[in-house]
C-alpha cells in the first residue's frame, strides 16, 4: 500500500482531514482557473481578437521635396480580410475561400495610397464571413471583443478594424460598407465611422459583395486623423471656399430610436447656437419627404402592401437588401455552388442571396437613381441631414435578438438611406446612456464628402462640450424641465460607469478602467464603490 493511501486510510474518520484535502483541492481549482482567465485576458489585452493576421508593412520612401511632410506619417493601421495585399490571400471571412484561391499579386489602391502618405499597415482584421452580416460575430475567427462593451456584439461586418480602433491597437483602419458596415460598428464601438459618397474612394483590389452599394470607409477615435485619411483617400485639396451649412434634423427617424430622442437634438442644437457659419436649424418628416420625391419607390411599397408612414423605409431597405442580393448572387453563384461547405452563422443571407430569384431589377436601380436626385434637392450644396445612426443599443453576445427581423428591419431602415441614394454619412460619437454607446449620423449629399468631414472637425470640439463627461449626454435636463427625471438617468449613468469599469478591469485594461471610476465620482463624489475601485486600481498600477 503506497504512503498517500496509508495516510487517508489512518484518518479516514477525522473530519480535519477532509476539510485540509477540501480548501486543498479548492485551492488548486482557483489557481488553474486564475491562470486560464489571466492567459484569456491577455489574449484579449493584446489585440481583442480584432486581428486575422499580423504583419507590418511600411509607408513608401518619401520623395522630394522631403521637406513636404506625408500626410499620415508616423500612424499606424489596419485593414480588413476583403483587401488585396501582395503575397498574402484575401481571405473574405472564409477559411474555405482562402484555402480556394491564390496569393494576391497586388496591392489594393486604397492601400498603396495610405502607404504612400507615411501610414504603416501593421495587419488583417476580421470581418464578417463573405462581409454579410452586420453582428460582428465570424463562426470561424470569433467575435472581436467590443473594448467599450465586452458583453455586448461590435457590429459589423467591418468588425475588426472597428475593434482594433476602439482598443487603440491602431490610429485608424478600413473597412467596406455596404449596408451600414462601417456605420453600424462605429456606433456601437462608440468611435467614427465615414462611409464615403458611393464611387468616391477606388475599390480596386477589393472583394466586391454588391458594387451599386459598396464603399470604402474608414474609422478613427480622433476626429483630426478621421479627417486627415478621407483627403488622403478622397485625394481632396485642402482649400475651400467656405460655405454655410444647414442642419437639418429628421424628426420622424428620432422616434424610431431607443436611444432619449430630445437630448441628443437638445445636444447638436446648443452646439451650434453660437458658431458662426451654421444656420438655424430645421425639422423634417424624412419619411413623408421620400414617399413624395421617389414614386418608384411609392409603387414598390404598394407591391408589398406596406401603407404607413414609417413602412416607406422597410420598403427603402428591402430595396437595398434586394439589389445587394441579387449582385452578390451575379458575383458569387457560381462558385458557392461548385463548393458544398458549411457556412457561418449568416449562411442563411448567403443562401437566401443565391437561391433567389430576382425579378424587375431595373425598377430596383430606379429607385436608386430617384433617391440620389431626392437628396440633391434637399441637401443641395449646404445641407447636413442629422439622423440616429442605429435605433437600439448594442446587442448582447450570444443572443437570438441581433438576427431577429424586428432588430433588421430597424437597423436597415437607417442605414439604406445612405446605402441606396449614394450620399456621404459619418457616424459621431457622443457618450452613453445606460452604459451603452450614443452616437448620432450626419448625411451630406453625394460628393460632398469634404464638406462633411470638414463639418465633424469644426464642430466637434463644441459638441464634446455640450456632451461633458463620457455618457452625460443623457444626465442633461429634459427639455420639459425635469429635474426629477435627470437625476433619475445621472444615477443610472454611475451605475452604467461602474458596470463597465468593471469589465474593463476584468480585460486588465486598468488605465480604460480607472477612468471609468473618476467618472463615476465626478458624478456622484459620495459612491463608496467607486472610490474603493479608484484607489484599488492606482494600487495595482503603482
Amino acid at each position: 500500500m503506497s504512503q498517500s493511501l496509508k495516510l487517508i486510510k489512518e484518518h479516514a474518520s477525522n473530519p480535519k482531514f477532509w476539510l485540509i484535502i477540501g480548501v486543498g483541492v479548492a485551492g488548486i481549482v482557483v489557481l488553474v482557473e486564475t491562470r486560464r482567465r489571466t492567459r484569456r485576458n491577455k489574449t484579449h489585452k493584446q489585440d481583442f481578437g480584432a486581428f486575422v493576421e499580423r504583419f507590418e508593412i511600411l509607408p513608401f520612401p518619401q520623395l522630394p521635396p522631403s521637406a513636404a511632410k506625408q500626410s499620415l506619417s508616423a500612424l499606424t493601421f489596419a485593414i480588413n480580410e476583403t483587401f488585396d495585399v501582395k503575397d498574402y490571400v484575401t481571405g473574405f471571412g472564409n477559411p474555405t475561400w482562402k484555402s480556394t484561391h491564390k496569393k494576391a499579386e497586388k496591392t489594393a489602391l486604397v492601400v498603396t495610397a495610405l502607404l504612400k502618405s507615411g501610414a504603416t499597415c501593421v495587419g488583417k482584421t476580421v470581418v464578417d464571413e463573405f462581409s454579410f452580416g452586420i453582428s460582428g460575430e465570424n463562426k470561424y475567427y470569433g467575435t472581436p471583443t467590443n473594448p467599450r462593451m465586452p458583453s455586448c456584439a461590435p457590429g459589423g461586418s467591418s468588425c475588426g478594424s472597428a475593434v482594433a480602433v476602439a482598443a487603440g491597437l491602431v490610429d485608424f483602419a478600413v473597412g467596406t460598407d455596404t449596408i451600414g458596415c462601417v456605420r453600424i460598428p462605429a456606433a456601437f464601438c462608440g468611435i467614427f465611422g465615414f462611409r464615403p459618397s458611393h464611387g468616391a474612394v477606388s475599390t480596386i483590389g477589393v472583394l466586391p459583395n454588391a458594387q451599386s452599394l459598396d464603399t470604402i470607409g474608414w474609422f478613427a477615435c480622433d476626429p483630426s486623423i478621421l479627417h486627415r485619411v478621407g483627403h488622403v483617400l478622397l485625394q481632396l485639396s485642402s482649400v475651400e471656399t467656405k460655405r454655410s451649412r444647414r442642419i437639418i434634423f429628421a424628426d420622424d427617424l428620432f422616434q424610431l430610436s431607443t436611444i432619449p430622442t430630445q437630448r441628443t437634438i437638445h445636444v447638436i442644437g446648443k452646439a451650434i447656437e453660437n458658431m458662426s457659419g451654421y444656420q438655424d436649424p430645421k425639422h423634417l418628416n424624412l419619411c413623408q419627404y421620400i414617399d413624395s420625391k421617389v414614386p418608384s419607390l411609392r409603387l414598390h411599397e404598394q407591391s408589398t402592401h406596406r401603407q404607413n408612414e414609417t413602412s416607406i423605409l422597410k420598403t427603402l431597405s428591402s430595396v437595398m437588401l434586394s439589389l445587394q442580393g441579387y449582385e452578390f448572387k451575379t458575383n458569387y453563384e457560381e462558385w458557392v455552388k461548385s463548393l458544398k461547405f458549411k457556412l457561418g452563422r449568416v449562411s442563411d443571407h448567403v443562401i437566401a442571396a443565391i437561391s433567389t430569384v430576382y425579378d424587375n431589377i431595373k425598377a430596383l436601380y430606379k429607385v436608386r437613381t430617384e433617391m440620389r436626385g431626392a437628396f440633391q434637392s434637399l441637401l443641395k450644396d449646404d445641407g447636413i441631414l442629422v439622423i440616429p445612426t442605429v435605433a437600439d443599443s448594442q446587442l448582447k453576445l450570444n443572443t437570438t435578438k441581433g438576427f431577429s427581423s424586428e432588430f433588421h428591419d430597424r437597423t436597415f431602415a437607417l442605414s439604406s438611406i445612405a446605402s441606396v441614394s449614394g450620399c456621404c454619412q459619418v457616424t459621431i460619437p457622443l457618450g452613453y446612456h445606460d452604459g451603452c454607446c450614443v452616437s448620432v449620423s450626419f448625411i451630406s449629399f453625394h460628393g460632398a464628402d469634404k464638406f462633411l468631414l470638414d463639418a465633424v472637425l469644426d464642430i466637434y470640439s463644441t459638441l464634446r462640450e455640450q456632451v461633458s463627461v463620457g455618457f452625460d449626454l443623457v444626465s442633461l435636463p429634459d427639455i420639459s424641465g425635469n429635474m426629477e427625471t435627470s437625476e433619475l438617468l445621472k444615477e443610472k449613468n454611475v451605475k452604467a460607469y461602474l458596470r463597465r469599469g468593471a469589465a474593463r478591469e476584468s480585460l486588465l485594461c486598468y488605465e480604460e478602467a480607472l477612468e471609468d471610476f473618476k467618472h463615476a465620482l465626478v458624478l456622484e463624489p459620495q459612491n463608496k464603490d467607486a472610490s474603493l475601485a479608484e484607489k484599488r486600481l492606482r494600487k495595482l498600477m503603482s
